[in-house]
């Protein structure tokens, strides 16, 4: 699983990171404790944004999220997504399959929230009926947005299936979007997104 904060709760004070952290953490805990059906990734996303709810010390914040769950007993990848985090399934060097991104408009992409009670109402919060979801055979949000796939993600992808030189590339793409983020004049799908709406923005 993976989860984005909003970056706007910067202007209130508010650590984006901590709610998406707390999140995945509350849902990775609900999948070691076996509290989950490999078929329903909605179902972790909704128990642990439920249980984020219910908690007592109170956490605000924003995230889009993405959960893939493959079941090596019917061999089948599910996956839920809100937003615009995502995944793509690879297959020989071909993507086979990509998660589509839900935007209500620019740079405001779907998400779960929790605001202050003066806030409720306000804060953009959109519930697990959003999510999308795939079911299919078995063949990550800043990523996407700071690197072409065909262009850039191609040349560090490699058919290896050892465990070490699959960290070894999740690694290097990490790396290559990290530093193609701070690239003030690369032209990201972010920055073309951002063009097309009629905002002259680069990096």
């Amino acid at each position: 699983g993976v989860a984005d904060g909003v970056g706007g709760w910067r202007d209130y004070g508010v650590d984006p990171s901590q709610f998406s952290g707390t999140l995945m953490r509350t849902c990775e805990r609900l999948v070691k404790e076996g509290r989950f059906v490999p078929s329903n990734p909605v179902g972790i996303l909704t128990a642990g944004y439920c249980e984020l709810l219910q908690n007592k010390v109170p956490l605000l914040g924003s995230s889009t999220a993405c959960i893939v769950v493959l079941d090596r007993t019917s061999r089948r990848l599910h996956t839920a997504n809100l937003g615009d985090s995502g995944f793509l399934v690879v297959r020989g060097g071909e993507v086979v399959h990509r998660s589509d991104e839900q935007q209500h408009y620019f740079n405001t992409p779907f998400q779960l929230s929790i605001a202050p009670p003066e806030a409720e109402g306000v804060v953009l919060s959109d519930r697990w009926g959003s999510f999308i979801k795939l079911r299919g055979s078995s063949k990550t949000g800043r990523l996407l947005k700071n690197i072409f796939c065909k262009n850039k993600l191609f040349s560090l992808l490699t058919q290896n299936s050892n465990y070490e030189s699959i960290q070894q590339t999740a690694r290097s793409i990490a790396e290559q979007a990290h530093e193609l983020a701070y690239d003030p004049t690369y032209m990201s799908p972010f920055a073309q997104f951002a063009c097309d709406n009629g905002l002259n923005v680069r990096g």
